[in-house]
């Protein structure tokens, strides 16, 4: 919870990345929670750019929050243009770092979100945040090199850095695996072209990964590395079982050899364990309910939620 009484203001939040996929969930979580999130007084976010330090700190001695959390970079594992995948996710988070630095605000807390693509196939099982760092794709290579140059700043800042494993929900974009099957399911599609469906990953709710950041902001932990993940592996074929079972659907899958990545990872399962440790049990953790909700939504259309369209948090305030 954060530090707020009646007679004080409540403690303020800049979130990058607050319009996006994630941020929209973890925005309204802060809020409930009782954060106050830096917004401009049209109530959108105040205009800046990542890789832009003077507009950076313009807003920062505008808004002058107590806690960051920088969601905003590229987030598609095959993104197209490797250059760009650097300059945002790296020399974007730079800059912002740079820019907190130089703001010398008292921050009590600044969450870097990396990746669990930084372990690339790692033999773990499950993968701690001790395991090796061995990224095989460029996402993961610029997630990496996020982290190496972000410690450099943990001596300056209380930063925490997070790397999350898959996780979806309602409003996901479409063209990440779990939203295109989900709506081939509810439109009832003949079949879906997939790539390798042999791969193992470790899912998890949207609304999981908000409240956990959300948690961690409140945490004494500082200058360290925690995995966000539910710690459980499914299969490809397990999900498509799921969604089959859950829409009373049944679609032929053919395999799209242009949709197979040459370095694929074949099973990305993590250790929640430090995670529990620091902020206690996790939330939304049965993956057949999320499936369900997000099926549920897409029939209702709702596939692409606004904020407005966020089921509140069980047991917090609506």
């Amino acid at each position: 919870m954060p530090e707020a009484s009646r007679s004080s203001p409540a403690p303020r939040v800049f979130v990058t990345g607050l319009a996006g996929f994630t941020g929209r969930y973890l925005g309204q979580r802060l809020v409930e929670a009782g954060f106050a999130l830096c917004r401009s007084p049209s109530g959108d976010e105040q205009p800046y750019n990542l890789t832009d330090r003077d507009s950076l700190d313009r807003l920062l001695q505008i808004e002058r929050p107590d806690y960051v959390v920088h969601l905003a970079g590229i987030s598609f594992v095959p993104h197209a243009d490797p250059t760009e995948l650097y300059r945002v996710n790296t020399v974007g988070s730079l800059s912002l770092l740079e820019a907190l630095v130089h703001s010398r605000l008292k921050l009590r807390k600044v969450i870097l979100a990396s990746s669990a693509n930084v372990y690339g196939n790692c033999v773990d099982d499950p993968i701690t945040e001790d395991s090796t760092l061995a990224p095989i794709n460029h996402y993961g290579c610029s997630k990496c090199s996020m982290e190496h140059m972000a410690r450099g700043f943990f001596d300056r800042l209380p930063i925490v850095i997070v790397r999350p494993f898959n996780y979806t929900g309602v409003g996901q974009p479409g063209d990440f695996l779990i939203p295109k099957l989900v709506r081939h399911f509810a439109s009832r599609a003949a079949h879906v072209e997939l790539g390798n469906i042999n791969v193992i990953r470790d899912f998890s709710d949207v609304r999981m990964a908000a409240d956990a950041y959300c948690r961690l902001l409140a945490s004494p932990i500082s200058g360290d590395v925690l995995n966000m993940c539910s710690g459980v592996g499914y299969s490809m074929k397990w999900v498509l079982n799921q969604l089959t079972f859950l829409s009373g659907h049944t679609l032929e899958v053919r395999t799209n050899r242009d949709l197979i990545r040459s370095n694929e990872l074949s099973r990305l399962v993590g250790s929640a364990n430090r995670l529990i440790e620091t902020i206690g049990p996790l939330r939304f953790t049965n993956f057949e309910a999320t499936l369900k909700w997000m099926l549920s939504a897409y029939a209702d259309g709702k596939s692409d939620a606004s904020l407005s369209a966020l089921e509140p948090l069980p047991g917090s305030p609506s």
